[in-house]
């Protein structure tokens, strides 16, 4: 073996894919099944538009085009560095869940941007609906679905393109309406969208839409019709890992797309969180804090969601969670920099609040879309109050990076309180990970030690997990024994807890 060069060596090793459609961006990752390292990834920017105030879409046809792109400049690297394509034995999709997209099936357009899970547009016909509700309840729905009534998912969204936009209207009336979140978009565009694309999600991405019976493990026909949604426009539910269909074109034609998760679902899994009780927390555009309850719901009496964790395999058992969810973590970043411009890229934030270590009284609450978990208040805006004249942009980076780790506190606790059993240590991933500064305060404000792993991508590593060890592929184990150690990096918390106020 050791006469054979890296490259020579690496052709032999099955690789699996996977494509990572986020909310602020698309990226394309090609892991070795054997020993999930990452062997080369792309990532492409996705424009956000905010036509009017609380509103914010994306182009379907630019995140499509985003991962086209991605692939082939993915592709592209791997030949560079000698490793042959054909090794790529499956391709794993995750995205950002709830964003809500309506295409037509006979010309594949879509009739619409796509609504994404931020948006506030529904805020007055979640109002509408909780108001006509027995005692005015959010959770009136939360039996069937482990979720309250809110703009953030899909049902409402979809209600609002049928209400609102005359093509889609007419799409559902002529039976050529077809929706379904980021995923199934991608998957029904990538296996030949009107020419015999497969029109499919996965449980972890229908559970986010309040129309999937989270016990039944299928649409609700009851909640289809409370949210007067024709079942024939839904994709058919899948589990998380199986063959779905192939690629159908590209370079990369002909490969199985076998695995499928919402993002948060997937980093759960790049986790390696398969126990009962363990969790993790990923910095995103949000911020997301999943607890694996095994394969029972629990239904959450301190604002968290219950939500599909994964179901590895047709007939393996659905796992569920306990999610925390916060809609703005890394948006408060993108905000400083795109709308108040006191930073010119998002890596800057770290040295700038690092040069006043303290907010000095400053406090910024970033409900920009209402406040998600524990309140679930669409009506919140946000807030940064406890200015004086010596309050400076350091000062104001400093209070948005603490705001995330509040925001996370306060979940975590609602979480600790449901759950019964504290957690002792929090496992972290997504992008605003790499800031170290956002680490360490997160362990003080927690208390608990931080744990990173080396490899930040987790949400595709899961993703390409799940693809990898589908039937029919194989080439990935996921019995514990065989799961790769990843190595991380701790923050341990550094502060008194009594010498705080928080």
């Amino acid at each position: 073996m050791s006469t054979a060069s890296y490259s020579e060596r690496i052709t032999m090793e099955p690789l699996v894919a996977a494509i990572d459609q986020g909310t602020s961006s698309t990226r394309f990752l090609v892991f070795n099944s054997k020993t999930a390292e990452l062997l080369s990834h792309h990532q492409v920017g996705i424009k956000q538009s905010f036509p009017k105030e609380g509103w914010v879409e994306e182009d379907p046809k630019e995140i499509l085009q985003s991962v086209y792109e991605c692939m082939e400049r993915t592709c592209e690297k791997l030949g560079q560095l000698n490793i042959d394509i054909s090794n790529i034995k499956a391709v794993g999709v995750t995205n950002q869940r709830e964003t809500t997209l309506v295409w037509d099936k006979e010309t594949g357009e879509p009739l619409y941007n796509a609504i994404v899970w931020l948006d506030l547009r529904t805020q007055s016909t979640v109002e509408r609906l909780i108001n006509s509700t027995l005692g005015k309840d959010k959770n009136h729905l939360k039996h069937k679905t482990g979720l309250p009534i809110s703009t953030y998912f899909s049902a409402v969204k979809l209600r609002w393109l049928m209400d609102n936009v005359e093509e889609v209207a007419e799409a559902v009336l002529t039976h050529r309406a077809m929706f379904g979140t980021v995923d199934s978009w991608l998957i029904w565009c990538l296996t030949g969208g009107k020419s015999g694309g497969v029109h499919v999600t996965d449980v972890t991405n229908a559970s986010r839409t309040m129309l999937f019976n989270i016990h039944t493990l299928d649409w609700d026909p009851e909640l289809c019709k409370y949210f007067d949604v024709p079942m024939e426009i839904l994709p058919q539910v899948k589990s998380s890992s199986e063959i779905y269909g192939s690629m159908n074109s590209g370079s990369l034609a002909g490969v199985p797309i076998s695995g499928c998760l919402g993002d948060q679902s997937a980093a759960l899994v790049g986790q390696m969180c398969f126990q009962d009780g363990q969790a993790k927390n990923t910095y995103g555009t949000g911020c997301f804090l999943l607890r694996n309850t095994g394969i029972k719901p629990v239904i959450s009496d301190h604002g968290l969601l219950t939500t599909l964790a994964y179901k590895l395999g047709k007939d393996s058992p659905a796992h569920y969670a306990l999610e925390g969810s916060v809609a703005i973590a890394g948006a408060v970043v993108r905000w400083l920099k795109d709308n108040l411009g006191i930073i010119q890229s998002s890596a800057e934030i770290e040295k700038l609040a690092g040069d006043v270590g303290s907010s000095y009284g400053c406090y910024f609450v970033p409900a920009f879309s209402g406040l998600y978990a524990p309140y679930w208040e669409p009506s919140a805006r946000g807030i940064i109050c406890g200015l004086t004249q010596f309050t400076n942009r350091s000062h104001l980076a400093f209070a948005a990076l603490e705001a995330v780790c509040f925001q996370t506190r306060e979940i975590l606790e609602a979480m600790n309180q449901d759950y019964g059993v504290p957690l002792t240590q929090l496992q972290v991933d997504g992008g605003m990970t790499s800031n170290r500064l956002l680490m360490q305060l997160q362990a003080d404000v927690l208390c608990i030690p931080v744990v990173k792993p080396s490899m930040s991508e987790t949400t595709a590593l899961g993703a390409a997990m799940a693809a990898g060890a589908a039937e029919g592929v194989g080439v990935w184990s996921l019995t514990p024994g065989n799961l790769t150690t990843i190595p991380t990096d701790k923050y341990q918390p550094l502060i008194n807890p009594e010498a705080h106020h928080w």
